[in-house]
Formats: structure tokens, C-alpha cells, sequence
């Protein structure tokens, strides 16, 4: 980023390389459709370069990356609330028969087992959509992102009290809808 702050481009090239798809994967989980994460994400590293002066070596790269693509989703989703749009794909596919994204699994798994899998994967991501937006985006900074507590304090600008419970209380409210799914109901760490 210090490269970029010079208007190196490749350097820009390099860090828009290494963090598109985890942009979108953030942009994707909390505005619930890939098309409006891919442009979410295409203004996040827009801002990135257009505001590139702004960087300040405090703080890690990833995080001030990841505040400004979760400030740019609220400020979408603030958009959709206020001004509603219909679908101009309505009635083309119900959202329900539409496969949920995945990545494709290479190992060689029963039908039987990649149909339970794909339903445990649709429970999932229906639970995760459920939970509180700062829960959604506390889980999924700390499991996917394997981002520290204090860098998803920064990102959602709050404490690091308030982020462990926010990550507390969506874990035991993804563990009480998923319950019925699991072999235990026990959450272990690292799971």
C-alpha cells in the first residue's frame, strides 16, 4: 500500500489481486447478491486508490480495506431500505430453487452425502443471513477472514469487549438454529 500511496499501479494491481475475492465473499454475505458485490467491490478499491493518501501505516492494510467495503454494504443496504426496487429479473427463476455459491468440493462424496451437505450449507448461510448485521460481519471477519478480535474491533468501531460478544452471541444463536443439523450440539473452537 506504501507502493500504491506513490501511484505505483502494479502495486495497485497486486493488492486488488490479492483481495478482490475476499472483498466480494464480505460484499456477497451481507448484500445477498453477486451482482451488487461485484460493483461494491469494484468502488472499494476505487476509494482505495482514490483515497490511497489516507492510508496510515497504524493499522494494517486488511483492515482499513475491509472498513471501507463494510461501510460501503451498510450504506447500500441504507439505499435499499430507503428505496426499494423490484427485480427486473422477477418471476424469471424463484430465489429459492437458485443453488446457493459454493466452492466445488474435489473430493469424491456420496449423493446421498452431497445433498445433506448442500442443505447444511443452505441452513448455514440462511442462519448466518439471519443473525444481526455487526454478528454477520463479526463471524465472518473472524472465521473467514481469520482476522484478529481487535482488527474486527476496528473494522466495526467498536471495543474489544463489544466484538467478543458479538461474536459470542452469534456463535450460540448459530449454534441453537443449527443444533438440529449437527451430530452434537457442542461448538467447539476451530470448528
Amino acid at each position: 500500500m506504501l507502493r500504491v500511496k506513490q501511484g505505483d499501479a502494479a502495486a495497485f494491481e497486486d493488492l486488488v489481486n490479492k483481495y478482490k475475492q475476499p472483498v466480494m465473499n464480505l460484499l456477497y454475505r451481507t448484500v445477498h447478491d453477486a451482482t451488487e458485490a461485484e460493483d461494491l467491490a469494484q468502488t472499494v478499491f476505487v476509494q482505495v486508490f482514490k483515497f490511497a493518501d489516507r492510508y496510515r501505516v497504524e493499522s494494517k492494510f486488511s483492515t482499513w480495506l475491509f472498513t471501507i467495503a463494510r461501510n460501503l454494504a451498510l450504506n447500500e443496504l441504507r439505499r435499499r431500505s430507503r428505496h426499494p426496487a423490484e427485480s427486473l429479473d422477477a418471476g424469471a427463476e424463484p430465489e429459492d430453487e437458485v443453488a446457493p455459491r459454493q466452492f466445488e468440493d474435489t473430493r469424491n462424496v456420496s449423493a446421498p452425502d452431497q445433498l445433506l451437505r448442500a442443505e447444511l450449507t443452505k441452513k448455514v448461510e440462511e442462519s448466518l443471513a439471519a443473525l444481526p448485521e455487526n454478528q454477520r460481519t463479526a463471524i465472518l471477519l473472524f472465521k473467514e477472514k481469520e482476522m484478529s478480535y481487535e482488527e474486527i474491533s476496528e473494522i466495526l468501531g467498536c471495543s474489544l469487549s463489544a466484538t467478543k460478544s458479538l461474536i459470542h452471541r452469534g456463535r450460540e444463536t448459530l449454534k441453537q438454529k443449527l443444533k438440529p443439523y449437527l451430530k452434537t450440539g457442542n461448538w467447539r473452537e476451530g470448528e
